[in-house]
């Protein structure tokens, strides 16, 4: 349990009178809030708060403890500070998340390099095919490639994701190569297997494009789909920072080329804004810097087939 964090949510419910408006000034989410205030309850023995579904008050044993909370958050401010000012080299473990394939081809390196930079830091690399929750599975760091953020957390963009419609040279030899987008739907596609209905977002002179399409194979993860592709399954929709190797190597090939695919942020997503250990932010700050210029690289070897 994280004691301090705990302490904090505490007296900003007590200072806002809410719990949501409490959130609002952490940048926590109400549940991450609700969480702090329940854990520290357990850990000191005592109900804290009386909860109602229109207020909030003090608990007689809140009340006592009050100030006595107020002088931990500010001692420890103090031990922060002096700590801070006298460590020349930053330390501390964080454990981050991302896909396996954004792990493999991207992110790896990228945290081997950061921590030449910052030996002490030591770095958990997950690689998951999945959404984590980020409290249950203690994690600092998520890198995801989306459009669609759980507003509960912070995110921070840190490039753009562009992709390419593909497939192998023996799979358009059985098949043939789809004129326009509506000959997608004669197609196999390879699709994630994320729901039920499958679409390619696509976009031609500032034209958007939809097609629904469809496949006998869907994978969970992108270092899947294209193994599919290469091996002959049919068309799939792949990013720019994972495909240059196979495109080179004539594996895949491009098709509809005048059709761009949807673009997709890359993200840092994490727990809270407020007093990030100074680890957190070096690496965000950092993966920030890297790949907002490899971006524009990943782009170039496949847009532009160099």
């Amino acid at each position: 349990m994280d004691h301090l964090g705990a302490i904090r949510s505490f007296l900003q419910v007590v200072d806002e009178g809410s719990l949501t408006r409490a959130a609002d000034t952490l940048d926590l989410s109400r549940a991450m809030v609700s969480r702090h205030v329940e854990a520290l309850e357990r850990w000191l023995g005592a109900r804290l708060l009386h909860r109602t579904t229109r207020q909030l008050s003090l608990s007689e044993a809140g009340q006592e403890l009050l100030p006595l909370l107020r002088q931990m958050q500010a001692l420890a401010t103090d031990v922060q500070a002096l700590s801070g000012s006298r460590s020349a080299e930053p330390t501390g473990k964080l454990r981050v998340t991302t896909s396996t394939s954004f792990a493999i081809e991207q992110l790896t390196r990228a945290v081997v390099e950061f921590q030449q930079h910052h030996p002490r830091i030591q770095v958990e690399l997950l690689a998951q095919d999945r959404a984590v929750d980020l409290v249950a599975e203690r994690i600092d760091i998520a890198i995801r490639i989306t459009n669609r953020l759980d507003e509960g957390l912070v995110a921070r963009r840190l490039a753009s994701c562009r992709s390419v419609l593909c497939a192998s040279p023996a799979y358009l030899a059985r098949r043939g190569w789809p004129q326009t987008p509506a000959d997608l739907r004669l197609h196999d596609c390879i699709t994630h297997a994320f729901g039920s209905r499958a679409e390619y977002r696509l976009t031609r002179n500032g034209q958007p494009v939809r097609v629904e399409v469809t496949g006998p194979l869907s994978c969970n993860e992108t270092a899947l789909l294209r193994e599919a592709a290469i091996a002959g399954a049919g068309i799939a929709m792949l990013p720019t920072y994972f495909v240059a190797e196979a495109l080179r190597a004539g594996a895949l090939v491009r098709v509809l080329d005048d059709h761009e695919p949807e673009h997709f942020g890359i993200h840092a997503v994490y727990l809270s804004r407020q007093h990030p250990p100074v680890a957190l932010k070096l690496l965000i700050d950092f993966l920030a810097e890297r790949f907002a210029s490899a971006a524009d690289a990943w782009d170039a070897q496949v847009l532009q087939g160099a």
